[in-house]
């Protein structure tokens, strides 16, 4: 495969992989950094940052509303759920 089609099917996947988060919001972000040390946060961070990198400028806000399909105060709003006690101690447990 060449490097055009490499870029083109890393994309597609990209864009396959922020589509399933969107059709699993059920999933919180806890849940993502718990299991797999990283979430929508995380995905919306390395987007900005490899953004930087070929010379394009967006901002945080954006790359978030890109990862999560909407502004992230209305996502956290209708979908963001207090996480549990033993969500929060696995997370830090975790990061330590």
């Amino acid at each position: 495969m060449d490097k055009e089609k490499r870029i083109a099917v890393e994309a597609a996947t990209f864009r396959r992989l922020v589509n399933h988060l969107d059709n699993h919001k059920e999933v919180q972000n806890i849940d993502l950094m718990n299991l797999a040390d990283f979430c929508r946060n995380c995905l919306s961070k390395w987007y900005r940052a490899e953004a930087e990198i070929l010379g394009h400028e967006v901002s945080y806000d954006e790359a978030r509303e890109i990862i999560y399909g909407m502004p992230y105060t209305e996502w956290k709003s209708q979908y963001q759920r207090e996480a549990t006690p033993q969500k929060l101690e696995k997370f830090q447990k975790g990061s330590s």
